[in-house]
C-alpha cells in the first residue's frame, strides 16, 4: 500500500470536515504562528516532519485557492454549513472576526497579495451579510447554556 502524507491527510482528516471553510480554519490552526511551519503530530509520526509539513502546507494552499474560485453565493453557502456545524455562537464569531479581522489568519503564508486582498474583501462582505441576518435572530444556546 503506497500512501502519501497528502492522501492520508485527505482521507483520514479533511474528509471528516464538512465545509471547505472548516478545512481552511483547521489547516490554518496547524500552522505554528512563530515559525510559520505546519505541525501535525500523527502525520509527522507516520510520514516524518518534512513530508507532513509539506502535505499540510500544500493542502492549506489548495483549499484556500479552491475557496477563492467559488462564487460569493457558493462561499456563503459553505459558511452557512460551517456555522451550522460550529459549536460556538455564530453571531459572536462573526462579530469577533469583523472587529479583529481574525479571518486574515486563515490565509496561507505563501499566498499572493491579490489572493489575500480578494479573500479579505469577500469574507468581510459575507460576514457583514451574516451579521445583518443574525441581527434579528435569538441567540442560539451553546452546549453549556440551557434553552
Amino acid at each position: 500500500m503506497n500512501r502519501t502524507a497528502t492522501s492520508d491527510l485527505l482521507k483520514h482528516t479533511l474528509s471528516a470536515i464538512p465545509s471547505m471553510f472548516g478545512k481552511l480554519v483547521y489547516l490554518s490552526g496547524l500552522r505554528n504562528t512563530e515559525s510559520g511551519r505546519y505541525e501535525h503530530y500523527g502525520l509527522a509520526l507516520v510520514f516524518g516532519d518534512r513530508d507532513a509539513e509539506k502535505a499540510l502546507r500544500m493542502s492549506h494552499q489548495k483549499v484556500f485557492q479552491d475557496w477563492l474560485s467559488h462564487s460569493l453565493q457558493q462561499q456563503k453557502s459553505d459558511l452557512d454549513s460551517y456555522f451550522a456545524s460550529h459549536l460556538g455562537e455564530p453571531r459572536a464569531v462573526v462579530n469577533f472576526w469583523l472587529e479583529k479581522t481574525a479571518y486574515n489568519g486563515f490565509v496561507p503564508n505563501n499566498s499572493r497579495l491579490a489572493e489575500r486582498q480578494l479573500f479579505s474583501a469577500d469574507l468581510a462582505a459575507l460576514l457583514i451579510l451574516f451579521k445583518n441576518e443574525y441581527a434579528g435572530l435569538p441567540v442560539r444556546p451553546t452546549a453549556w447554556q440551557h434553552p
